[in-house]
């Protein structure tokens, strides 16, 4: 792989217009200490010394495309409450436009909320409703996706799944199909609720679990062999185009009709694997949407991911970070 090639194309992805379609989470961190045990029951009482709110879920591929250089739109639904306003708050600070986001009276704005003590994860509290869209909802969320394809002429579309009901099966069909007509790229990170419902996508990319659970293939091992048995099967069953496994301490493993490629890990230390499949989403479709060929994608994705755990909390990869760490690899 030639260096100056893809940092060529890292330098392009400010010419890519992205839409990121998905559930938008809020992710929330109150830090402090903990000295003491409660009088009320055997559980330790945290100490709250600061709070810090972050985008995660889609926003987070969102942001993440954003610090990659792309125009990413957000398309998601958030309630009409104090978290949906803090999370606009925080799109704008961050750059992103709030063109796509839906504001629903019914359904509250999923925030995940952790409990940390030096460093360390104590409790995860979830307020959400995970039920699909209603009809309503679902309607205005694909008008807004039909008007910003209409006005913005996108790339690529990104699907990004947590099963918290935006990415409802009408939702997904349609894009899809809205896609094909226009020769729109799209990629997926899926959950096994909607697994076979993005047939039809340009990259499909699963962990291993999501992968096991969605083909029903528990004995699945990492290796290329097999791997390529699964493509077989997903190309079968949902004519993808491309598929990209994450393979976490063993990398990625990227495989199309006409070749497949694995790139091993690179040695970090890591402090967190939260959000590292969103920024391998978001950097394999800027690479394939750039041109860059299997190989290079893979490179690139497998870079970005591996980067981001060497941080605590949920953080994007950035366009310079990549480049020095593709500068520093190759």
């Amino acid at each position: 792989m030639n260096s100056s090639r893809i940092i060529g194309a890292i330098d392009n992805f400010k010419d890519l217009k992205i839409l990121v379609i998905g559930d938008f989470i809020l992710d929330a961190y109150y830090k402090g200490h903990v000295d003491r045990v409660s009088p009320e029951a055997p559980v330790p009482i945290l100490d709250v010394d600061s709070k810090e709110f972050r985008l995660g879920g889609a926003a987070n591929v969102a942001r993440n495309l954003s610090e990659l250089g792309a125009e990413a739109i957000l398309c998601s639904v958030v309630g009409i409450d104090d978290p949906g306003k803090l999370s606009l708050d925080l799109m704008t600070q961050r750059g992103l436009t709030t063109l796509g986001i839906v504001k629903s009276a019914k359904r509250p704005t999923s925030v995940k909320t952790r409990l940390m003590s030096e460093h360390v994860q104590m409790l995860r509290m979830d307020e959400e409703i995970t039920s699909d869209l209603s009809d309503q909802e679902e309607s205005a969320l694909l008008n807004s996706i039909v008007h910003l394809m209409d006005t913005h002429s996108p790339t690529a579309v990104v699907f990004e799944d947590y099963n918290k009901g935006v990415l409802t099966e009408v939702v997904i069909k349609k894009v899809i199909e809205l896609s094909k007509a226009r020769g729109i790229i799209t990629a997926v990170d899926p959950k096994r609720q909607n697994f076979f419902t993005f047939a039809g996508v340009s990259l499909f990319k699963p962990n291993m679990k999501e992968l096991k659970e969605g083909l029903n293939m528990p004995n699945l091992d990492a290796t290329p062999v097999q791997l390529d048995k699964a493509f077989t099967a997903l190309k079968e069953q949902m004519a993808v185009d491309v598929a990209l496994f994450t393979l976490s301490a063993d990398g990625v493993y990227i495989t199309a009709d006409s070749s497949s490629h694995h790139i091993g890990a690179i040695p970090r230390n890591i402090a967190d694997v939260s959000g590292a499949g969103d920024t391998v989403i978001a950097t394999a479709t800027c690479a394939l949407a750039s041109g860059l060929n299997l190989e290079e994608t893979a490179f690139l994705a497998n870079l970005a991911g591996g980067w981001v755990c060497q941080f605590p909390g949920v953080v994007p990869i950035t366009k310079d970070a990549l480049k020095i760490e593709t500068d520093k690899i190759l």
